[in-house]
């Protein structure tokens, strides 16, 4: 059930195609559904009818809305290496079925955690109404949980490959639960960045850039023990500055 190097490549191409899709979506920001609009604080401090406001202003469906496209665009490279185990270890009728029952499963375990990471966002900014003091706050706490033993612990087993069963109902369950236990370790490892950027009164969208290739770097790493790793684990940096290197000199060895 070895999938060809051709499939392996395709699954790699149309992930990045649909994540360039979402991105493009979040980029342009349709509705400002990336956007928290504020309303006025009265003078007491935030009350209970501001919050009612900031609420009708910013409905619950338009922030999970904006949340969930936000975790497809960034998190979708991150599921490339599984997807192709997927399509490894499953019968060619079963192979898209089941990869995507592993991205629903997966999916559905940051859209779960995105109305935390909602609330949370929607109370910072009725208490500090375009306020940087939010983002650097957890700016802080997500440097610190970068270098921590349970962060390492949560990358670790994000490379956790379980195995699958073959055929009907079975191998749905595993292939949906192998996404639900890829996604509890992916929000462990990184729920501190995901929620940095949606703090920031401006420059989110650059922010998601540099989070997002945080997080495919680190993803790329190999597994470690736990412990204080101070580390910035950007080994998608290295690739691409040796991938460079070797395209420049075989510009140079042609010319």
């Amino acid at each position: 059930m070895k999938t060809s190097k051709r499939i392996r490549y395709s699954i790699s191409i149309t992930i990045l195609a649909v994540s360039a899709f979402f991105w493009i979506i979040l980029l342009f920001n349709p509705g400002g559904i990336m956007t928290v609009k504020h309303c006025h604080v009265s003078l007491e401090g935030p009350s209970k009818a501001s919050l009612q406001m900031m609420l009708q202003m910013n409905p619950v469906s338009d922030l999970m809305i904006g949340w969930t496209l936000m975790v497809l665009a960034m998190m979708l490279p991150k599921l490339i290496t599984p997807v192709q185990y997927i399509y490894d270890r499953s019968f060619k009728s079963r192979r898209f079925w089941s990869a995507l029952l592993f991205i629903l499963g997966y999916t559905a375990v940051w859209i779960v955690m995105g109305f935390f990471m909602n609330a949370i966002i929607v109370g910072l900014n009725l208490l500090l109404p375009n306020s940087y003091i939010p983002a650097l706050a957890v700016g802080i706490i997500a440097v610190i949980w970068q270098f921590s033993p349970i962060k390492q612990k949560c990358l670790n087993r994000g490379h956790d490959h379980v195995a699958l069963a073959a055929f009907g109902s079975e191998a749905d369950r595993d292939a949906f639960m192998f996404g639900i236990m890829h996604g509890v370790w992916c929000v462990g490892a990184g729920w501190a960045l995901m929620l940095f950027p949606m703090l920031l009164p401006s420059g989110h969208n650059l922010a998601m850039i540099v989070v997002t290739f945080i997080m495919i770097s680190e993803h790329m790493e190999h597994p470690r023990s736990p412990g204080w790793h101070f580390s910035f684990r950007l080994k998608l940096l290295r690739v691409m500055i040796a991938q460079t290197r070797l395209n420049m000199k075989n510009i140079l060895k042609f010319n």
